[in-house]
Order: C-alpha cells, then structure tokens, then sequence
C-alpha cells in the first residue's frame, strides 16, 4: 500500500475509524508514517496526536482501544479508512463515537421498518393502521399470518414468476417482522443467535 505522507506539510494524512461490524463511523485522527507503521505492527491503532505532538495509542490511558481489523486507502492515497474492533467508549468524553452517537447495528431501511412497526405496536388504537390491527388481534393472528406468507413464498418459489416471488417474500419478512416485534425482540436478537453459530 502506498500512502502519500508528503501531501500535506506536517507528514500526517487523515484516518476514519469505522467500527468493522457495524459499519458505523467512530472518530476521525491522523497519522504519520511511524503511527500507521506502529498500527500496522501492535494491531492496536496509534495516531499523531497534534496536541500532545506525539505517537498516541488510542486506549494507552483508558483502556479503550482500537484493534485493528483492516487499512484501507482511499483513490488519491492520502486518506485511510480502518476498521476496527472497538474496545468500549471511542470518545475521551466517554461516548461511542465522536458524535455522541450509540454504535449500534443498523440495517438501513429495515431498521425505519422495524422502528415504524414498534410505533404501530405502542399505538395500537390508530384504526386505520394494518400493523395496528394485527396486534389488536394478538400473537395467534401475527403467527398464522407469517405462516400464511411463508407457505406463498414457498409455492411461489416453485415456480417461474420472479416478480410475484419477490412480492411473497417481501410479504414474509414484513410479517415475520412483526412477529418479532409481538414477541419483544429486533433483527439484532436474530444477528445474534446467527453469529453465535458462526465457526
């Protein structure tokens, strides 16, 4: 890999901290040649820091450090990504990021759906809201009803029709969804169990 040290005049080129399994980014620092070298070597990540002028370890103090899983450059070759496996808080003030944001795992637009099909579980009076409805009707109904698409997705899968495939399944995982949500857990309880697995 080549990084271009030279770029700037004070030798340093900026590093985005990306936590590996949640993709979420952590804090942005920079580093010389000797702070990427010594990451590279301790696996743990080190920058310069410009108010100490310093090598700095990020956790040297605290704890709280950075295991390296992987360095990235970016198109101009002044710029890294590193992804890492954080070992508690990211910021000196005690946050999960530098932005004062919870690392949490997130799954995009699932995660609005998820959010979206809690609401309709807390509101449950709103009438004219499907979700709602099905939860008036409790977790005998949610059940069948994902047994219902799952028995369509399968029947569509037997056949040729992609298009009406794609909407059974999307009718499966929108139920399934629910049925999580009756039974007081989120995707991340299932990513869970699922990586427990992992070998």
């Amino acid at each position: 890999m080549t990084i271009n040290f030279n770029k700037n005049n004070d030798g340093l080129v900026p590093a985005i901290i990306q936590d590996s399994e949640t993709k979420n980014v952590l804090m942005l620092g920079f580093m010389n040649e000797e702070a990427y070298n010594k990451t590279v070597e301790t696996k743990k990540v080190t920058f310069f820091s410009r108010t100490k002028q310093r090598l700095w370890t990020k956790g040297e103090e605290s704890g709280n450090f950075l295991n390296l899983v992987s360095i990235q450059n970016d198109c101009d070759e002044d710029t890294l990504l590193i992804k890492v496996q954080p070992v508690g808080p990211t910021c000196h003030k005690g946050s999960d990021t530098c932005w004062n944001e919870e690392n949490t795992q997130t799954f995009g637009f699932l995660s609005q759906l998820e959010s979206t099909i809690q609401n309709r579980k807390e509101n449950q009076e709103d009438e004219k809201s499907y979700v709602a409805s099905l939860f008036r009707k409790g977790i005998n109904k949610i059940a069948q009803k994902v047994g219902e698409e799952a028995i369509e997705t399968v029947i569509e899968a037997k056949d040729d029709n992609d298009d009406l495939f794609l909407n059974e399944s999307a009718d499966l995982l929108f139920h399934y969804l629910i049925l999580l949500q009756a039974k007081g857990f989120t995707l991340n309880d299932i990513v869970k169990v699922l990586k427990s697995r992992e070998k």
